[in-house]
């Protein structure tokens, strides 16, 4: 979203970029096709995602401002599931998405991880 948003803004173009939550499945799991394709214990493991996203807003209310301890609050419990294998968690500038070292203003928490050989796609915007 942020990349469209820089090009409409680049191009001078006279339109406004609405962004909306993420649609979520009852576990909180994102809504996906590639769901689909998780068994019903990759499918709990895929929880963790969400499951990390919240702890790392948890502790970015609490006052955490560092990346790297909200990164590890997000990565433990992916770690901790069962069949999962982190390809990345990032924190980024929700504007520029560059990375950011503490979050001073709104960055993005994006994740991917592979629960089994389905890979998943995550993120949460902190600030």
């Amino acid at each position: 979203l942020a990349i469209i948003r820089r090009m409409v803004r680049d191009l001078d173009f006279a339109i406004e970029i609405a962004s909306v939550p993420i649609v979520r499945e009852p576990d909180g799991v994102a809504m996906s096709s590639r769901n689909a394709y998780l068994s019903p214990d990759q499918r709990r493991a895929a929880r963790s995602l969400s499951t990390g996203l919240a702890a790392a807003a948890a502790a970015f209310a609490a006052g955490e401002r560092r990346a790297a301890a909200l990164v590890a609050a997000a990565r433990a419990p992916i770690d901790a599931a069962a069949d999962t294998r982190i390809d990345y968690v990032e924190l980024r500038d929700a504007e520029e998405l560059t990375p950011v070292t503490h979050v001073e203003r709104p960055a993005v928490l994006a994740l991917a991880v592979f629960v089994g050989t389905t890979r998943l796609i995550d993120n949460r915007v902190l600030g």
